[in-house]
This record gives C-alpha cells, structure tokens and sequence, in this order.
C-alpha cells in the first residue's frame, strides 16, 4: 500500500518532534518501571545512624522502607554509578586517618535486600566534603570539599573500588559576606552533559570554576578558569538544561537562580538573568540549596529553607530564561535537598529538620507540584538517590 506523500510528512515531522522535544517521555514509561531503591543520605546525629534505604515503585510512587542499608558518619551526599552497581557517599567530617580531611566511601549495592558492603574509603584531601559526583561513564569520581575549599577527582575501577585522588585543586580567596566568604567553599562538582568539562559552584568565591575533564588525570584547569557572580550571592549548586545551552545556578546566600547561556565547545558561560526564589513579600531568612532541571527540559526547581518551600519556574525554550510559576510547601522544615524520581512524574523533599521525606506528584504541562500523601521519616535526610532494583 502506498502512502500520501502528505500523511508521511506529517508522520515524519511527528517523529522529529518527539525526538527533538520529548526524549524524556521516551526515556520514561517502560524503561523507569518497576522497583527501584532509594537511598537516602543523612547526617548523623542521632538517632541517625547512616545511609538509609527504601523500595520505590515505578509508576505509583510507593515507598516501603528497608532500614540502615549502611551504618556510617555524616554520608552528606551520595552518587549512583551510571551501572546502577556502586554507590559513593562523601563522609562530610574533617579528620580522617589523622589529617584534616573528610573521606569518600565506594559501596557495592545489593539490589535483592537493598543493602550497601563497603568496597574501599579513601581520604577526600580536603575537611567537609559535601558533593559527589560521576562522570558520565562512571570512570570518574569529583569530590566538592567545603571546608577545605577544594576539588578532588578519583579513578573509578572495574570493582567499584576508587583509587586514590588523580587530581587535586585548592581554591582560594575570598568575597563579600563577612561570616560565609571568608575563604573558598567548593560546594558541588558537576559534570557537564557532554561529559567534557566539570563546573564548580564555590560559595565563597562567589565564582564557577571550570575544569576539563581528562582522561588519565580526571580534572585539569580550563580556560577561563571561572565565571564570577556578584558579590555576597553564594552559588552553591547548579544544573544543566539537558540540551547543554543553559546552566542554572542557585545562590544559597541571595536566595536567587542565575542563569547562563553555556558554550559546550569551550565550557564558558554568559549571564543572561537572576531571579529570585522567594514569593514577593516574603521578609524571613532564608537560604537555597538544592535546584534541578526536569528532564522533560521545561521546568527547573529549587528549594527555599527558611520559607521551606519548592520554587517552580518555566523555562523559556529558545532564550533559556526562567519564568516563576509556584512556590508549594515541603511540609517541613529545612528541605536541604530533592531529587525527581526516574520515572519524572514524582518529586522527593528531603526535611532535614523535621526528619521527613514528603513526596509530590509533577504535572507535566505547568511543572506545579501536588502532596501524594506519601510521606516518610528519615532522620536529618540531606541526599537523595535511586538506583535500580531486581525488578520484582
């Protein structure tokens, strides 16, 4: 049977389209269902003990908890490895083995109990490690240490065990704040989509350094070697629009998102706005901490503690601009951190205060975020990850 050349343009438009603007619905649905784990990060004050774990069900949303997958000090914040096999946590303390240093811990995960073995741990160079992160093909592990105002990267082996730091970059300096800016705060290491370089947010330089990513090093210095931002705002975590044009970046100390036009060819960034997190009208204290795009590449989220709220903004497809849309209460106290489930249908706020994960489902088309009801207690739960399950 012959087709109408003008129903196979359309068709053929249709197919560009989904390409080009949905891959997240493509990457949604049947490859995100079924069981997943959540780990979740905490301090440990007690009673909190460590790394904590959860059964989470693709597409209900349901959470059933397992228990102290793995009993350690302060796992401030956790990665998955791109094999969903491993899982690192960055120990925020500041003496290991005698030196002043946090330390990074690689675990194996067991997908069938949900449990986590310790592979290796190795020292972090710097004091408070506070972010970890992978490169994109899980060869590299990037260390944020705020105390120590550094940056670290790591071999990651076959077992899942890391060598020791390839590389190591001391920040230093200082900016406006006369508590938080006396000197530099590496606060997180995020690898570009790319996989080419590594932009990190230091609070208290009041800059974003960029770094490339090599292959035998890990991390080498880049040309500009940072972006500034203006004095006393506090960039602390930033993210990626998946299509690499913008990065958005949260200032803890402003309360405010800046925002980027990126140059993937040389890892460069240009301001093209700052907006603020907060509703108008709102006089509190207040400080960010986390932000993420929606892969569906429309919608970036950040947390306010102080206001314990979701901001919810719409991006502008062609300028990359950010246009509020909510602000919605996490139900807590201090939401540290988020995390948008795999599937993209539900957001997580982590409460640190109040020891409480509370879970949102996102609409699609506005980005706003509605209570499901579900609601977990976690003591002082600051990371959020998810790594796959048996599919049982």
């Amino acid at each position: 049977m012959h087709s109408h050349p003008l129903s196979t343009l359309i068709v053929t438009i249709g197919l560009l389209w989904i390409t080009v603007a949905a891959p997240a619905n493509l990457a949604q649905g049947a490859k995100t269902e079924g069981d997943w784990i959540m780990f979740v990060g905490t301090y440990t004050r007690p009673p909190s003990k460590g790394i904590y774990a959860y059964r989470y069900e693709i597409p209900t949303g349901k959470l059933t908890s397992i228990g102290l997958a793995a009993e350690t000090s302060n796992p401030s914040f956790l990665a998955i490895h791109p094999n969903q096999r491993f899982l690192f946590a960055a120990n925020e303390i500041s003496q290991y083995e005698g030196q002043t240093a946090g330390s990074v811990t690689a675990y194996a995960i067991d997908a069938s109990v949900g449990t986590l073995k310790v592979i290796n741990t190795v020292s972090s160079r710097g004091a408070g490690p506070c972010h970890v992160a992978l490169d994109a093909k899980g060869t590299w592990l990037f260390v944020a240490n705020y105390g120590g105002g550094s940056v670290a990267a790591y071999p990651v082996r076959a077992d899942g065990s890391l060598g020791e730091a390839s590389a190591f970059f001391q920040h230093s300096g200082s900016s406006a704040h006369p508590q938080r800016q006396t000197g530099p705060h590496a606060h997180e290491a995020t690898p570009s989509p790319d996989n080419r370089f590594v932009l990190v947010a230091d609070l208290g330089l009041d800059q974003v350094l960029t770094y490339k990513v090599d292959a035998s090093k890990g991390l080498i210095q880049s040309d500009p070697p940072f972006v500034k931002i203006s004095a006393g705002s506090g960039p602390r975590h930033l993210a990626f629009r998946p299509d690499s044009r913008f990065v958005y970046v949260l200032n803890e100390l402003a309360s405010k998102i800046t925002a980027f036009r990126y140059d993937a060819s040389r890892g460069t960034m240009e301001e093209i706005q700052t907006t603020s997190t907060l509703p108008n009208g709102f006089s509190g204290q207040n400080s960010t901490a986390e932000i993420a795009v929606h892969p569906n590449a429309r919608f970036v989220y950040a947390s306010n503690r102080g206001h314990d709220s979701i901001a919810i903004f719409g991006i502008d497809p062609a300028k990359g601009t950010l246009e509020p849309v909510d602000h919605v209460s996490t139900q807590g106290k201090t939401p540290r951190n988020f995390a948008i489930d795999p599937s993209g249908d539900f957001l997580l706020a982590a409460n640190q205060e109040t020891g409480s994960i509370v879970e949102f489902r996102i609409d699609q088309k506005t980005g706003k975020l509605t209570p499901t009801g579900v609601t977990v207690d976690v003591p002082f739960p600051v990371s959020i990850v998810f790594a796959r399950g048996t599919g049982r």
